[in-house]
């Protein structure tokens, strides 16, 4: 099992991408180095690790750098033994990737969009955006589950990463702007999941408390 001098994991604790990342690490049991970056100062490691984006994570396991978050998903699924986070169905894996994808190109944007909007119109327009993906996952989760408390069936698989990793920001939504994009009565599927996931032991101590997605997004609407 690799240890700490082998896997390092550059991030910021907020980041959804860096979050998922280390509770895939968690699922496999692979102890590692966590280095939190300063985005306004980026490390000499992270632009030698990551040229050509400059963004976090990153994944250096044995000096060889890995970038992209579902990238390093799939990477340590492949590499360490332990929990599976993909499928082994082929039919089922093309899904899995399906909404992990889905999450990044249709929930992400406009709900980053709507916690930095400067008008109120902007605001509902991207809420109205993000609830209809949420929507959407909702749907997906039903299918996906199979009645099971997660995506992945009895444990946290590809898709639960890659929507569990935003909860912070779900919940800043409605701390700031009183809008829930995680609603009780419109997805009580996936509010209930919620709950199952940042209290998984994998989870514990990754996903981080709300405050601090608070703090971090009143310095990004400041700039």
């Amino acid at each position: 099992m690799a240890g700490k001098d082998d896997v390092k994991v550059l991030g910021v604790v907020v980041s959804p991408f860096a979050i998922r990342v280390r509770i895939a690490l968690n699922m496999k049991g692979v102890s590692y180095e966590y280095m939190e970056e300063d985005l306004t100062n980026k490390s000499e490691l992270l632009l030698s690790s990551n040229p050509i984006h400059k963004k976090v994570p990153v994944l250096i396991h044995g000096g060889k750098p890995i970038c992209e978050s579902l990238v390093i998903v799939q990477y340590v699924d492949e590499v360490f033994p332990g929990a599976a986070v993909l499928p082994s169905d082929p039919y089922d894996r093309a899904v899995a990737r399906f909404w992990a994808a889905y999450v990044d190109d249709k929930m992400f944007p406009p709900m980053v969009a709507f916690l930095l909007a400067v008008t109120e119109e902007e605001r509902a327009a991207k809420a109205e955006e993000t609830l209809a993906a949420m929507a959407q996952l909702e749907k997906a989760f039903g299918e996906c589950s199979g009645g099971k408390p997660f995506f992945g069936g009895d444990s946290i698989g590809y898709v639960d990463l890659a929507l569990g990793s935003n909860l912070q920001w779900l919940e800043t939504s409605y701390q700031m702007f009183g809008v829930a994009l995680l609603d009780a009565v419109k997805t009580p599927l996936l509010t209930a999941w919620a709950k199952r996931f940042v209290e998984a032991d994998a989870a514990k101590g990754v996903v981080p408390d709300t405050a601090l997605a608070v703090e971090f997004c009143k310095k990004l609407r400041a700039r």
